[in-house]
């Protein structure tokens, strides 16, 4: 409120200097730089007096976390994340990272051999699910609250290709049931900042999961996750993804057979594209 308070007189006191075209062209030129640099000096002063009152320890290290835009992991933290960039080689299909040096020209056509049976068109995760990353996923199934770190991180990957060319966006779905034991659907919350910043459609209704399957344990294998999802989902609006390339939401790329079961529903629906996108995939499915 302090701050808000300053801001809000510093505008009307350079507008009170009069309305001439000297003073319209310095408030042009210097007031929105001003104003700017107020915010920024306004936050970092916030983040300091909340760290001290507050004081939140990091997730990873136990360590303060300076920043509110930085969600439960500090800087330092999120630094030593390993998030996937436009020069990593990756499958072009299922994304999953490999250490091999390729020239762009041919980063197309790198193939794992292990995703030719997906029903997705391409998948691509933020970076590996670690430290600071694996963190945010943690705290965004109990809370939903994309923190500015956590959006920038997605939107930034939501840019590159091929996921840039879809252009419509939707979150993969929980059961009716699970998600009204959670409250939330992660995935929904995700899909909604990433429509907000991207600008591109969020249709949250057209695709159901129609069966509350057992949830993955870790010790599944691939065969056993995608037995456990088959024909899991279905399009209630078949109309509303014809013809759409979409952009599938979710937290986490594990195997792919969730992803991938959502997806056979969706080009059996009509889809011309669909392409995967989730915060996190760990080093090695």
């Amino acid at each position: 409120m302090f701050f808000s308070t300053l801001i809000g007189r510093g505008v009307r006191g350079v507008r009170a200097l009069g309305r001439s075209p000297f003073t319209t062209l310095v408030f042009s030129i210097y007031g929105e730089k001003l104003i700017k640099s107020v915010i920024t000096v306004s936050s970092h002063l916030y983040d300091a007096a909340l760290a001290l009152v507050y004081p939140r320890a990091c997730a990873v290290c136990d360590a303060s976390v300076e920043s509110r835009h930085d969600g439960v992991a500090c800087a330092s933290c999120w630094n030593a994340t390993r998030l996937f960039g436009r020069n990593d080689t990756l499958c072009w299909r299922c994304g999953v990272f490999t250490a091999a040096g390729v020239s762009e020209d041919k980063r197309m056509s790198i193939r794992c051999g292990e995703c030719d049976d997906d029903a997705f068109t391409a998948a691509r995760a933020c970076g590996f699910y670690e430290g600071a990353l694996r963190a945010s996923v943690l705290e965004l199934k109990r809370q939903p609250h994309i923190f500015r770190r956590l959006a920038r991180v997605i939107f930034a990957a939501q840019q590159r290709p091929p996921v840039n060319g879809a252009n419509l966006i939707i979150p993969v779905p929980l059961h009716a049931e699970r998600e009204h034991e959670r409250g939330f659907n992660q995935a929904a919350v995700l899909a909604r900042e990433l429509a907000r910043l991207s600008r591109l459609p969020l249709d949250e209704h057209s695709v159901v999961r129609r069966i509350h399957t057992d949830r993955h344990r870790s010790g599944m294998d691939a065969r056993a996750r995608r037995d456990s999802v088959a024909n899991a989902f279905a399009v209630r609006h078949p109309k509303l993804v014809a013809g759409r390339r979409v952009l599938l939401v979710d937290d986490v790329f594990t195997t792919g057979a969730t992803v991938s079961a959502c997806a056979a529903a969706l080009r059996e629906a009509g889809a011309q594209d669909i392409f995967v996108l989730t915060l996190a995939r760990p080093a090695r499915a």
